[in-house]
């Protein structure tokens, strides 16, 4: 009898052993017709193998039908939560990242858009009232009336004298012909007195031409004798810029003896850049202050905007106007600029919420629950805090204005990040080829192996230690070390903590949570130990590792019993959960529940 039996024993040993090694022999005959799971083999066999980096991962679409625990087609996976389905340039930042970096956000609004062009200039004379005195004869200087630079002078006021022996003889001719005139006025003869009227004219327009005045051509008839020197007078009023006028000073036709500006109204010069041209209109208003007089703000306006452009410099010339009736403007004084544009109303950003990246203009759109999304626009007009977008934002959109620069790094790392990293962060890191464990995976005392680069699609063959025979089976113990094969270090949960006066205690069903649905339950009792039924719950859990997002379950209340909410764990791993209670007419409670959870690979 106990013959018999022992021949049953290996006959079942024998067909368990059989079907074990079909199986391993189906499932790597299939992934072997693959053409993208090539192995490259030397000639002297499996030695020299070398897999390729994302081999493995190939292989999982063709694993439906595997009688393997937990098996599917990557076409057939669902989104888990906490995981983020953004585009391949968004970003995910869990709650505790966006207080630790700054986050913030705020809703794009229309406003009044009033943009300001901010340059530096300097004050110059009115060269409209600017005038140089100059003469039209040659002679020598005799006596200077008006010595020093910086005096200021009026119009017909003395500047100096002058003799010129060439004006000398012109005053002689023109009395030489008034005499003749009055001697040939009893002339019956009327072409002679009209030849005597065209002599007098002629020397008097010569006199005139040199810059004799009226008065002075009057003082000379009725004086009848030439004066051998002249005084010559101011031209205008203004302030003495250059003085040339020495007493005893030769002089010729031409050389200028004081320049004289008139600085009541003063011009001021600024350049602006040519992306400011367009905004900048004769007429426009403009504030300038100056050092000199701090606290005070002096209004122009803008009279001239210059045709030409300075081409190493990229700016454009503005003159403004200013009145300086006490003369407190001085030509040479620096001054801070403000142009002021017509104000309009317009869908406005803060300018520190665009990044300027030299191809475009980026912002960040806040879609929620920490999810970020860089967006395009189209900028126009600038004020000092604001600039206008014309394009890719509308009134309502929330964007982020502070902390810009870190998300757009997150962004550009979350978009290289390779396959084999994203399927790391999903908890299928038991598919990958780990050629070190090849040797270790030999089957059986007859030699049966797996395939060269197979041996790492081993580690994910769970949910066959109940067969019969797989514990008489030679190396299965071996397989223990291999990712994924370990027992899952999550523990039973059950916690109680005292806050705010109030009982909290966390427990979860099943009671060493495991991934998938996982029921979390938190009992709320004051300090008598009598249950509060009145309370708002809710559970906000995630996973503390970037590209996760927060999650919630609310939590309803059964009576005299927990608060009770349905969670999804996606992985295994550690896992945080935020329980937020609020009580009526008490301050909220805001506890976190730190915990493993068993199952998958991370």
């Amino acid at each position: 009898m106990s013959q018999d039996l022992r021949r049953k024993g290996l006959v079942v040993g024998v067909a368990a052993a059989g079907l074990f090694v079909g199986v391993i022999a189906g499932f790597f005959a299939a992934h072997r017709g693959m053409s993208d799971m090539s192995v490259t083999k030397s000639s002297e066999g499996v030695k020299g193998h070398e897999m390729k980096g994302m081999e493995g991962m190939a292989s999982m679409g063709d694993m439906e039908g595997m009688p393997m625990e937990g098996a599917k087609s990557m076409r057939d996976m669902e989104p888990m939560p906490g995981m983020s389905d953004a585009s391949s340039e968004a970003v995910v930042v869990p709650a505790v990242a966006r207080q630790l970096i700054g986050v913030r956000s705020a809703p794009v609004a229309l406003a009044t858009l009033d943009e300001e062009i901010r340059t530096v200039g300097t004050v110059g004379y009115d060269e409209r009232s600017f005038t140089q005195v100059t003469l039209k004869i040659s002679g020598w200087v005799r006596k200077v009336f008006v010595n020093s630079i910086g005096r200021p002078v009026r119009k017909g006021e003395p500047l100096f004298t002058i003799y010129s022996p060439d004006l000398l003889a012109t005053q002689d001719e023109y009395l030489l012909a008034l005499k003749m005139r009055e001697q040939l006025a009893a002339s019956p003869l009327d072409e002679v007195k009209t030849n005597a009227d065209a002599l007098v004219a002629s020397a008097r327009e010569r006199l005139r031409l040199w810059d004799v005045t009226d008065s002075q051509i009057e003082a000379l008839e009725r004086r009848g004798q030439a004066d051998p020197v002249l005084t010559v007078y101011a031209p205008s009023s203004g302030i003495v810029m250059k003085r040339e006028a020495l007493p005893g000073k030769y002089v010729e036709p031409g050389t200028m003896l004081y320049e004289i500006a008139d600085l009541s109204m003063v011009w001021i010069s600024v350049d602006i850049y040519e992306s400011e041209v367009a905004a900048t209109k004769v007429g426009q208003p403009a504030l300038i202050t100056f050092a000199a007089y701090p606290g005070e703000t002096f209004p122009g306006k803008v009279a001239y905007v210059y045709p030409t452009l300075n081409t190493e410099a990229r700016t454009v010339r503005v003159r403004l106007e200013l009145l300086n009736p006490e003369l407190k403007l001085k030509p040479g004084m620096y001054g801070n600029v403000i142009l002021r544009t017509k104000a309009v109303r317009a869908l406005v950003v803060p300018k520190e919420a665009v990044l300027d990246t030299g191809l475009r203009q980026l912002v960040f759109m806040d879609r929620g629950q920490g999810r970020y999304e860089p967006a395009s626009v189209k900028l126009g007009r600038r004020s000092q805090d604001v600039v206008e977008v014309m394009e890719g934002l509308k009134e309502g959109d929330r964007i982020v204005t502070s902390a810009n620069f870190l998300l757009d790094a997150e962004s550009k790392l979350a978009s290289a990040s390779s396959m084999q990293g994203m399927m790391g962060r999903i908890g299928m890191g038991d598919w990958q080829m780990r050629g070190a464990y090849e040797a270790k995976m030999a089957m059986g005392e007859g030699g049966v192996s797996a395939p060269p680069g197979r041996a790492g699609e081993m580690g994910s063959m769970s949910g066959m230690e109940g067969m019969k025979g797989m514990e008489e089976m030679q190396g299965v113990k071996e397989m223990s070390g291999m990712p994924g094969m370990e027992p899952g270090s999550a523990k039973a949960i059950s916690e109680t903590r005292k806050v705010a006066g109030h009982i909290l205690t966390f427990t979860t069903l099943p009671e060493t949570p495991k991934a998938g649905e996982v029921l979390l339950k938190l009992r709320v009792t004051n300090q008598s130990g009598k249950p509060v039924a009145n309370a708002k719950v809710l559970f906000v859990y995630t996973m503390p590792m970037p590209g996760m997002t927060d999650s919630k379950a609310t939590g309803s209340h059964s009576k005299d019993g927990p608060y009770e909410g349905k969670a999804m764990f996606g992985m295994g791993g550690t896992w945080v959960v935020t329980a937020n209670v609020t009580i009526p007419g008490q301050p909220p409670v805001i506890e976190k529940f730190q915990f493993q959870v068993a199952g998958g690979g991370m």
